[in-house]
């Protein structure tokens, strides 16, 4: 008898994130949806913070070893939808409750793992609305994206539990073919400030998504910088299109008056929901930071996608943006350039077409010659700073142009970690 696999035992994964656009009807079934699971995770901070305080308590004092019990119990969407009985809602997703309990133990997970993380907090209420929920395959020998209860109907609309059937935006899924063993994973529905409905589902099988790329023979180092957005180590520069400042601006006066607006509804005490201008406002701030966000992103994903495709070897240095943005003076071309985003672009496209990339220690990278070694600030010279755009090497005497010598070490670097 065939059985199925499950999502991590297929070795190629795949997210796409696609426009819908449901009804009005279907709207507000994603409201509800939204609203239950951002109130189960928020119950699950507020238990835990409680069961911590009462743990403190070292006397046995029986109400106390009580309610210990009781909040215990009710870690689980059965015990919340019985204590709270409008989690019974019909219109409810069963997955939505279990995925917000389980995205709460990721979280907790992380911090056990990665300390600075922190430990999970409460999520606000916001415009923005988000869910999960889960494909599954019942009774079925053949898991495809045409019969699992999230389904797709045809390239332009797939059908998910309880919203019924949706239509989607079509052209994203022309390289998939429906009738492939391709299985549904975790599906997400939700809203953007603007008003924007995205579904982002995962995939998985045991066939490769894209062709493998040919090899090119081609290795390249890349340094990021503040001056341009990038400069490689064959001596092309790229340059930042600094898409945040070019609206600053603008951007700045509308939020103004979007303060103005907010300032003026709460001495007449009306809720901002009822006001319209302040609405009207806050919906045209939304679109111009929205549009920023797109810009860099479709520059980000062109950009990357170059590099991967024309080489089989792609070497850059390693950036902690958190550390970044503590220079005041830089934090927010470090934040407009967008390097993080990047770098992680640059990584699962090198998974997805074959290719290698990997991040090097930047130290030095700088400040080193790269025909003789020579490291400035050493033997009584000076170190260089973020105005010596052009040097000379005192030791050997070459003139580096900065950022492509940086470049240049990058790659012998990377190719000295891939050698081992």
């Amino acid at each position: 008898m065939k059985t199925t696999k499950s999502m991590a035992e297929l070795e190629y994964k795949y997210g796409m994130k696609v426009r819908i656009y449901p009804s009005d009807h279907q709207k507000k079934i994603i409201k509800v949806n939204s609203d239950a699971s951002r109130f189960i995770y928020n119950q699950m901070v507020a238990l835990n913070k409680e069961l911590y305080q009462l743990k403190k308590i070292t006397l046995p004092i029986k109400i106390v070893q009580q309610r210990i019990e009781q909040l215990k119990s009710r870690r689980s969407a059965r015990q919340l939808s019985n204590h709270y009985q409008f989690l019974e809602d019909r219109r409810i997703d069963s997955l939505t409750k279990a995925n917000a309990i389980q995205n709460y133990q990721k979280a907790w997970n992380l911090f056990h793992k990665v300390h600075k993380s922190g430990v999970p907090k409460f999520h606000r209420k916001s415009y923005e609305w988000k869910y999960q929920t889960n494909c599954q395959y019942p009774n079925r020998k053949h898991t495809c994206m045409t019969n699992g209860t999230v389904r797709f109907l045809d390239k332009k609309h797939i059908f998910v539990p309880k919203l019924g059937r949706i239509r989607l935006k079509a052209s994203r899924f022309d390289i998939l073919n429906l009738k492939n063993e391709i299985r549904i994973g975790t599906v997400t529905i939700s809203k953007d400030s603007i008003g924007n409905f995205f579904l982002s589902i995962q995939l998985a099988s045991d066939k490769p998504f894209v062709k493998k790329m040919v090899s090119v023979g081609s290795k390249l180092g890349i340094d990021l910088n503040t001056k341009n957005f990038l400069t490689d180590s064959n001596g092309n520069v790229v340059a930042n299109p600094r898409y945040y400042r070019t609206i600053k601006k603008r951007l700045g006066k509308e939020q103004r008056k979007l303060s103005r607006r907010q300032v003026r509804a709460k001495k007449e005490h009306r809720a901002l929901r009822c006001c319209k201008n302040y609405q009207k406002q806050r919906l045209l701030v939304s679109k111009l930071l929205n549009k920023v966000r797109k810009q860099r992103k479709n520059f980000l994903q062109k950009l990357s996608t170059t590099l991967i495709k024309n080489h089989d070897q792609v070497i850059a240095e390693e950036l902690r943006s958190k550390n970044l943005l503590k220079n005041h003076a830089l934090a927010m071309s470090i934040a407009d350039a967008g390097w993080r985003t990047f770098l992680g672009m640059l990584e699962y496209k090198a998974n997805l077409y074959g290719r290698k990339f990997i991040t090097v220690d930047p130290k030095n990278t700088t400040q080193t010659c790269n025909s003789c070694k020579f490291v400035m600030g050493t033997n009584d010279t000076e170190k260089l700073t973020l105005s010596d755009r052009e040097w000379n090497c005192p030791n050997c005497g070459v003139h580096h142009i900065r950022d492509w010598n940086a470049a240049n070490n990058i790659l012998e670097k990377g190719q000295l970690v891939l050698a081992q």
